[in-house]
């Protein structure tokens, strides 16, 4: 354990987070999601939620306020414009955390290519279907590293 790092941060997601760049995109995906078909890496966060998880994540990841979206959820496939509860709930978390930042529907096809480009997929134990989100990071700022000189 670590003073100041979120307790669901393992090894490898700290590794992960830390060596993104602006602009570079994150998986969050539920236990039916394709990780491991993608071609990116993957970190495997089984038995951890999508909810807490994106917390966590939050916590130490600036969105890309740059970009004109930089928070993505998959869109139901037969119900495009419903969005389902767990897609509520990121957008409460996020804009908890990050800020005013839309989540952005993308179709199930377009949210698997735009995955496929992303830098890690986390492939959760979430069971919530459509609980998946793309993230893209942003600059951490000067002032924000202040208290480490």
């Amino acid at each position: 354990m670590l003073r100041g790092i979120h307790p669901l941060l393992g090894p490898e997601l700290l590794h992960a987070l830390r060596t993104m760049g602006h602009g570079d995109e994150i998986v969050i995906a539920d236990a039916n999601f394709p990780a491991s078909t993608l071609g990116c890496p993957v970190v495997r966060a089984d038995g951890v939620l999508a909810e807490p998880l994106l917390e966590a994540i939050l916590t130490h990841f600036p969105l890309d306020t740059f970009a004109p979206a930089s928070a993505f959820r998959m869109a139901m496939v037969d119900t495009p414009d419903v969005v389902p509860p767990v897609c509520v709930s990121f957008q409460k978390i996020i804009t908890r955390l990050a800020g005013d930042f839309p989540v952005e529907p993308l179709e199930r096809f377009a949210f698997y290519e735009r995955s496929r480009k992303a830098a890690y997929v986390v492939a959760t134990g979430e069971l919530q279907l459509y609980a998946n989100v793309i993230l893209k990071k942003g600059v951490v700022r000067k002032e924000e590293l202040a208290q480490f000189g």
